[in-house]
């Protein structure tokens, strides 16, 4: 993400990343309950072994004045490979969106994938939060970041932020909401 025309030139880019490929397999079907445990094991599970980082992706690293990680291990791991020993911050604000599945019968079972997809459609359209952040919550959350992070280019730095996917978005459209665009 880049300053938009309404944004001063000396504001620096927000690059927001996503961590690598996580070492739990989705090469299995589960009921909801199991859903529950095997999302409670990603949540504090690192990277399939074996991963390179994508050189461009290192280089924006290194050109990066600041790089934060969300306080998730495969993230954190992720932030390391591309920072090669440099420091970088850790902020919970960055963790991902809960994924309480739907109350379905036992008997149904999914895949992780899907039922990554069927909880984000409960928890976005009708929300299903199990007691956990909701939606509004989220992107609360999500316009604080980008406030800051705005704040952290105010000076021309860049800033990469390696996250989880749907947080990234939801940091993304408070991007866009605050007059940045997509590049």
């Amino acid at each position: 993400m880049s300053q938009g025309p309404d944004l001063p030139d000396s504001s620096g880019a927000v690059i927001l990343a996503r961590h690598g490929q996580p070492a739990l397999s989705r090469d299995c079907r589960l009921n909801a309950d199991e859903y529950r445990e095997w999302w409670a094991t990603y949540e504090v599970g690192g990277l399939k072994a074996g991963q390179t980082a994508p050189p461009a992706l290192i280089e924006t690293a290194q050109r990066a004045a600041f790089v934060i990680a969300s306080t998730r291990l495969r993230s954190k791991e992720t932030a390391r490979a591309l920072t090669e020993g440099r420091a970088f911050a850790e902020d919970a604000m960055f963790i991902e969106a809960p994924l309480p599945p739907p109350r379905w019968p036992l008997w149904f079972r999914l895949n992780p994938r899907l039922w990554g997809f069927f909880a984000r459609v409960w928890w976005w359209y009708f929300d299903h939060h199990e007691g956990q952040e909701t939606r509004v919550q989220a992107e609360v959350r999500a316009d604080e970041a980008a406030r800051q992070l705005i704040d952290l280019t105010s000076t021309g730095n860049d800033v990469l932020v390696v996250a989880h996917g749907f947080f990234n978005h939801l940091v993304g459209r408070a991007l866009k909401a605050r007059g940045w665009r997509c590049v």
